[in-house]
C-alpha cells in the first residue's frame, strides 16, 4: 500500500486452505499485501492511500455497519480476511481498507471515513509494482486488451447450449466468458438481460436477471461509452478491463447502459442510468 506506515508490523504467514486459494493479508512499511497459499506470489493492492498516511489492522465488528451492509449486498458469500482503517498524519480519519476473498480471489476495497464504498483497489504483483501494472502470463495479463476471456457463443460447450435449450428456449446468447478456473459466463437476452453462470464442466451455478423488460438491446463499444460512464469506471475500478457493453431501449429511447469489466480477475456488471448515472454494481464471478 504505497505511501502508507505501519510501524513494527512484517508480512504474515499464509496458511494451507480447503480452497487452496489467498489466506493472509499484512502491512509492511509500504505495501499491502496478500499472500496466496497457492503460490509463492505476493499480490499488492496499490495506490490505497495518500503519502504520509499510516494504516491501523480494526476488527471487523469496529468497521462501521455500511460496510458490512454492502459486502453482504454486493459480495454475497464473501470471506473476511483483514481491514484497516487510514488516518492522515494528524490522526483524522481517511477511510478504511477491507481485503476480502471473493469466489477464491483476493479483493481490496476502498471506503471512506463514514463506510460508504469508495473504490475497488487496483492490485499488481511484485514485479509490476512500479511498471504498467502487467506483465504476459501474469495474474493480470489481460490488461493488454486482447480478451483472452472472451470466447465465441459457438465455442461453449454443449451441455451449456443444451441447458439453455431445455430450459431457457427463447434466450438468444450474446457473450461469453472462461473464467481463470475455467466456469464460464454467459450473457443471454429473452425478457429482460441475464447472466448465466456455469462450472468448467459446464453445470449449472446461477442465473441473475442484470436488466428487465428489454425491447431492444445495441452492442456499444467501449469509445462509444457516455463519458460519465468511463470516468466512473476509471475512478471505481481502477485499471480494469472492458469485455462488452450494451444500450438497453424501450421505444427506441435508451433507458440504460450495462458494462461487463474485469478488475483484477474479478468480473462485474455495472448498470447505469440513460444519463450514465451509477445504479449498481454486480459481481459475476
Amino acid at each position: 500500500m504505497s505511501s502508507c506506515q505501519k510501524n513494527g508490523q512484517s508480512p504474515s504467514k499464509s496458511t494451507t486452505t480447503s480452497s487452496g486459494t489467498v489466506t493472509s493479508v499484512a502491512f509492511t512499511a509500504n505495501q499491502a499485501l496478500v499472500v496466496s497459499a497457492a503460490s509463492t506470489d505476493t499480490i499488492y493492492a496499490v495506490n490505497t492511500c495518500q503519502r504520509g498516511d499510516k494504516a491501523d489492522t480494526v476488527a471487523f465488528s469496529a468497521l462501521p455497519d455500511t460496510i458490512g451492509k454492502y459486502l453482504t449486498a454486493n459480495d454475497s458469500g464473501y470471506t473476511f480476511k483483514n481491514a484497516y482503517k487510514i488516518s492522515d498524519h494528524s490522526g483524522t480519519l481517511r477511510g478504511y481498507v477491507v481485503m476480502i476473498i471473493y469466489n477464491g480471489n483476493p479483493v481490496g476495497l476502498a471506503f471512506n471515513a463514514s463506510g460508504v464504498f469508495a473504490k475497488v483497489l487496483e492490485q499488481r504483483e511484485r514485479g509490476d509494482l512500479n511498471g504498467r501494472g502487467w506483465h504476459e502470463g501474469g495474474c493480470f495479463g489481460n490488461r493488454d486488451g486482447h480478451h483472452r476471456d472472451t470466447i465465441a457463443i459457438t465455442s461453449l460447450p454443449v451441455t451449456i447450449t443444451t441447458y439453455f435449450s431445455t430450459n431457457y428456449p427463447n434466450d438468444t446468447l450474446k457473450h461469453a466468458l472462461i473464467n481463470r478456473d475455467s466456469s464460464y459466463v454467459v450473457v443471454s437476452v429473452d425478457s429482460g438481460v441475464f447472466v448465466t453462470q456455469f462450472t468448467s464442466a459446464g453445470t449449472f451455478i446461477k442465473r441473475i436477471q442484470v436488466y428487465p423488460h428489454v425491447v431492444t438491446r445495441t452492442s456499444l463499444a467501449q469509445a462509444d461509452l457516455p463519458s460519465s460512464v468511463s470516468t466512473y469506471l476509471t475512478t471505481t475500478y481502477p485499471a480494469y478491463v472492458f469485455d462488452a457493453a450494451y444500450t438497453v431501449k424501450l421505444n427506441g429511447t435508451v433507458k440504460a447502459y450495462l458494462v461487463f469489466i474485469d478488475a483484477n480477475t474479478t468480473k462485474y456488471l455495472v448498470r447505469f442510468d440513460a444519463s450514465g448515472n451509477f445504479v449498481k454494481s454486480i459481481t459475476l464471478h
